[in-house]
């Protein structure tokens, strides 16, 4: 009797064994999940949706822009105090160390969107599930992929040098002690590949505004090739965008920072933002569809009639009157660049305005070409405002190509001074102020020409920064230190990441 139950309570632990086993191996992700990776990339639309969630993180690094201007000598930090947005203030200030929100965050951002499309990528040819998805167009999408990725990197190797590469696919957590830095010229090497790919595949023009086009990826090469002293490959690339007759200068400057004037004649490459979906997240207040970045620059305690258009903000990232000075008389773009809210006010008077004077570092003036405006944003209003960041223009795409041409190993100083002059053309109406000279002095010309042309759209401190100007032009500037940022201190800490010299 008592052998009889032994083999019977075995038999049911084998049972159990075995059943248990059985339910283990054939485990079924869907038991616990609607929905799971295995369900990704099973059709054209799927490879669709995802590759413009590769273009999300975009909008999230948009403090790049602000700090390209207060980092400089053309803007300082501004706000309601020393303490109001830190983060921007220690950056203007020179004090900033690896524990810095902005930084952290572009970090974080940019890596967010290396890792989305690195899983694109990593599924080019077959899903997860190891099916192959072929439709129209989607060698075209991934150029728009691969000139995403490529972005992110020259944010983060502009930003911070020697940073983590990795291509193949997309890293989970576990891997991040892994992580080493790689220098940076391996970086670059990796951008210029993922350039002259998406340039391979991407169409000209594309149906939907704001989309990715072979002319973006020319320019975004070209401009990479000038933060590496290439210039004798930027000339004929930003050439040949010159000859495709594709853009032209409009004629009115303050157009192009308009709601009108987004993803226009002159627009090569725009970060897409919109309010359609309302955004009330304070936790996340750079993750919604709109600019936070507007809502920044605007003007305290703004009040007037209906008839005046801006909106109210918080006075940070103010211009300098450095930068304001360094425009001559009759050039257009300075007061299209620089509002000065008090001349502003006296020649409206009908405008009845009102407003807080910038309480801290207050330069009397507005960053107008991103100054937000009524009827612009919704949901919660700071969020929101649908304004594009202009990240190249055609007008850099001139000022680019007469750098390359100027810089070449065969200089060509003709058509760097033709290039150039187009640009001072249409800012000051005439030929009076065209560039005649040559050489070095020409140089430096075109140097001041994008200071004047892009003040406060976040190039003027990497432009500084490699031109080696910025230790005579920026007050606190250390050499060999503040040529780049810290690594976030998470990341040492976490990843076992070196730091950069001096922080």
């Amino acid at each position: 009797m008592k052998t009889i139950h032994i083999k019977v309570l075995s038999l049911f632990v084998l049972i159990v064994i075995l059943s248990s086993c059985k339910k283990w191996v054939d485990y079924n992700p869907h038991e616990d999940f609607k929905i799971t990776e295995l369900d990704y990339l099973q059709s054209e639309s799927d490879y669709r949706t995802m590759a413009v969630s590769v273009y999300s993180p975009l909008q999230w690094i948009n403090q790049v822009v602000p700090i390209g201007d207060i980092a400089s000598d053309n803007a300082v930090s501004g706000g309601e105090n020393a303490s109001d947005v830190l983060a921007l203030q220690q950056i203007d200030d020179y004090t900033h160390t690896p524990v810095n929100s902005a930084l952290s965050e572009i970090w974080l951002s940019a890596y967010e969107g290396v890792n989305r499309a690195n899983y694109l990528i990593q599924y080019k040819e077959k899903n997860l599930a190891g099916k192959t998805v072929d439709f129209a167009g989607k060698d075209a999408l991934y150029g728009e992929v691969y000139f995403i990725r490529a972005y992110y990197y020259f944010t983060l190797v502009k930003m911070f040098g020697d940073v983590p590469l990795f291509t193949d696919r997309r890293l989970s957590l576990s891997d991040s002690k892994s992580l080493q830095r790689s220098p940076k010229a391996d970086v670059y090497k990796q951008i210029e590949l993922d350039l002259t790919n998406a340039i391979a595949v991407l169409p000209a023009v594309q149906v939907q505004k704001g989309r990715i086009t072979k002319y973006a990826a020319q320019a975004l090469l070209g401009k990479v090739y000038l933060y590496e002293n290439k210039f004798d490959l930027a000339a004929p690339l930003l050439e040949s965008i010159i000859t495709s007759n594709a853009f032209s200068l409009v004629s009115d400057f303050g157009s192009i920072f308009l709601l009108a004037g987004e993803n226009g004649p002159e627009s090569v490459f725009e970060i897409q933002y919109s309010n359609t979906s309302p955004y009330y997240n304070w936790g996340g207040y750079n993750r919604g569809q709109g600019n936070y970045a507007v809502q920044q620059c605007g003007i305290r305690g703004l009040n007037g009639s209906a008839a005046m258009p801006y909106a109210a903000g918080w006075s940070t990232n103010l211009p300098t009157q450095n930068l304001a000075s360094a425009y001559t008389a009759g050039d257009k773009r300075k007061d299209v660049t620089c509002l000065n809210i008090e001349a502003y006010k006296t020649a409206n008077p009908s405008f009845n305005i009102t407003y807080q004077v910038a309480p801290y570092k207050n330069t009397g003036l507005y960053n107008q070409k991103y100054l937000p405006r009524k009827g612009q944003t919704s949901g919660q209003i700071e969020l929101n405002y649908l304004n594009n960041f202009r990240i190249i223009r055609y007008a850099e795409v001139l000022l680019m190509a007469a750098e390359a041409y100027n810089r070449s190993t065969t200089p060509n100083d003709t058509k760097a001074q033709q290039y150039l002059n187009l640009v001072r053309q249409r800012a000051f109406g005439d030929n009076l102020h065209n560039i005649t000279s040559t050489g070095a002095t020409l140089k430096q010309a075109i140097w001041d020409e994008r200071r004047l042309e892009l003040g406060m759209e976040g190039d003027r401190f990497f432009d500084l920064v490699r031109t080696g100007q910025a230790a005579s032009k920026i007050t606190g500037f250390v050499t060999g230190k503040h040529e780049v940022f810290p690594i976030p201190q998470q990341e040492v800490e976490i990843s076992g990441l070196t730091q950069n010299p001096g922080y």
